[in-house]
């Protein structure tokens, strides 16, 4: 009974995160680049002109391969079955929280209550990344299954550990290195010949996932440019990756982001002071390896990117390795809350919720606003009072611990004015893309001159399953590719850099292009559109 009670109040926290707060989206951000490249795969017929779809950068990884299993065996579209397996994945992640949070001598609903405060998840600013990704991606993907396998670890459930850090290597390699160097560690500190064997067993599985991760790379289907990791940055490279993708260069972002990360670091150092006695000593190496990782990641990446130049470093981003520096202040500081209440220290427990709270209602290095400060304190009791009632035996204590958990969800997105992300989608692109899609050619070529920056060139693609000759999105893609991204450029500046000209729609056809679509301010005043609604209009060439 106690385990279907947990695994409901689990489950309800998964609920909350996934439809309520942080939430999930589709072709918000990196779908728009993943959904080409599966849906040429899964029909090598389609965009076959478009720079995404000929560039594809999942040969290092199983994604691509499951997405395409799941649609086969379900016969459900890619959103669905890469929407199931991030809601799946998601309770894994927070389960493993809870399996971290009861090693540390918390009770089941203790336990529960800190996972419900690592659900609400956090922005990392600077390297630009998230503790739960909105989209099924494959860093999402990996990133639960890390804590998963951690929370597996402080059980000394060493199989079960393995086989988790092996999924999430074969989705994302480089968001588990971290994890596995730091295994490898505990797994040679082992105190009895016994214990090593337990824990060396677990690397046999990760050696298998590389294996088979080598040998499916081997037998993909040669495609587009393949990736560079053993080559130096040259000049034009450098400077068009600062343009497009300033996240992983620490020269531009350091100044604003560093102190936040150090303060969060330091409060994860003195919450693990506190706590130490109680984790299990297998736990305690990844309390301490993995905030340390994040910090490390900084002088790593600085050293080998901006230093050395070294094309790999803009692709496994290192730097990324500070969520965990945010996710440990987060869960350490939920645990050190709890241990605090326990003996009476009521205004320490009080200070260490808010800063559990913190990264999630706040994204800024200052203090937030005074609406986020209300947020803060109200969340903050409400959490310590569900500690007080579940530890004094209250006879109503679900009512504060239910308050606890499903108030942050509620409170962030609407006291707090937090918006994770911006309104994307309208039926006026619905439109547009089912036109698309059943009423011109496979491989038209479409251009959206006077989008600049907007994303809504990206979720068109992927809709409508039809090329798009440049837009803002795809230009992420020069992380990966040289080639792609100097054609990316040329293509950029040739149609996309200047405002937008009604005068220059004549010379698009010799680019390739073959349908023009503008927003309705921008109409072509002697010309008649093939397709039309409020919003857009598209021009035949």
């Amino acid at each position: 009974m106690r385990r279907l009670l947990v695994g409901s109040a689990l489950l309800t926290i998964t609920l909350l995160n996934f439809f309520q707060f942080p939430g999930h989206t589709w072709l918000q951000s990196d779908t728009q680049i993943y959904m080409p490249i599966l849906e040429r795969i899964w029909d090598p017929t389609v965009l076959g002109k478009d720079l995404i779809a000929q560039h594809p950068h999942v040969a290092f990884t199983l994604y691509d391969e499951t997405a395409i299993a799941s649609r086969k065996i379900t016969g459900l579209d890619f959103q669905q079955v890469l929407e199931a397996e991030q809601f799946a994945l998601r309770a894994l992640g927070i389960w493993g929280v809870y399996l971290m949070a009861g090693a540390m001598g918390l009770s089941d609903w203790l336990a529960v209550l800190v996972a419900a405060i690592f659900s609400l998840g956090a922005t990392i600013m600077g390297p630009a990344v998230l503790i739960f990704e909105y989209e099924p991606v494959p860093r999402g993907f990996a990133v639960p299954l890390v804590f998963l396998a951690v929370g597996l670890v402080a059980r000394e459930r060493y199989a079960g550990a393995g086989t988790a850090g092996s999924a999430a290597f074969l989705f994302h390699p480089p968001t588990v290195v971290p994890f596995w160097a730091i295994y490898l560690c505990l797994a040679l500190a082992g105190s009895t010949s016994a214990a090593k064997r337990r824990r060396l067993s677990a690397l046999g599985l990760l050696a298998v996932a590389a294996l088979l991760l080598l040998g499916v790379s081997r037998y993909q289907a040669p495609s587009g440019e393949a990736q560079a990791f053993l080559t130096r940055l040259d000049s034009q490279q450098e400077q068009l990756q600062k343009m497009r993708a300033s996240y992983n260069w620490i020269s531009i972002w350091w100044k604003q982001w560093l102190a936040h990360y150090l303060i969060l670091y330091a409060a994860t150092l003195v919450a693990y002071w506190r706590v130490r006695k109680d984790a299990p000593q297998a736990l305690r190496f990844f309390l301490l390896g993995l905030p340390l990782a994040g910090i490390l990641s900084l002088p790593l990446s600085y050293l080998l990117l901006e230093k050395l130049h070294w094309s790999l470093i803009p692709q496994v981003q290192p730097t990324r390795a500070l969520l965990f520096v945010t996710a440990f202040a987060m869960i350490l500081s939920a645990v050190t809350a709890c241990k605090a209440l326990q003996q009476n220290r009521h205004v320490e427990a009080l200070m260490w919720l808010i800063l559990a709270y913190l990264a999630p209602v706040n994204r800024e290095v200052a203090w937030p606003s005074w609406n986020r400060v209300g947020v803060l304190l109200v969340l903050a009791l409400l959490a310590g009072a569900a500690i007080w009632a579940a530890q004094a035996g209250w006879r109503w204590s679900g009512i504060p611990f239910a308050a606890a958990v499903v108030a942050p969800c509620v409170l962030i997105p609407w006291w707090g004015q937090m918006q994770n992300y911006p309104p994307l989608h309208s039926p006026e692109l619905d439109q547009l893309s089912r036109w698309a899609s059943t009423s011109t050619p496979k491989d038209a070529v479409f251009l959206f001159p006077d989008a600049d920056q907007d994303l809504y060139p990206g979720v068109f693609r992927a809709e409508a399953v039809r090329a798009v000759f440049v837009d803002w999105k795809s230009g992420g893609q020069v992380n990966f590719f040289k080639d792609l991204g100097q054609e990316w450029w040329e293509r950029w500046q040739r149609t996309m850099a200047r405002p937008f000209d009604p005068t220059d729609v004549g010379r698009y056809r010799g680019l390739g292009v073959d349908y023009v679509v503008v927003l309705a301010r921008n109409r072509l005043p002697d010309a008649r559109p093939a397709f039309e609604n409020a919003r857009f209009a598209a021009y035949k060439l």
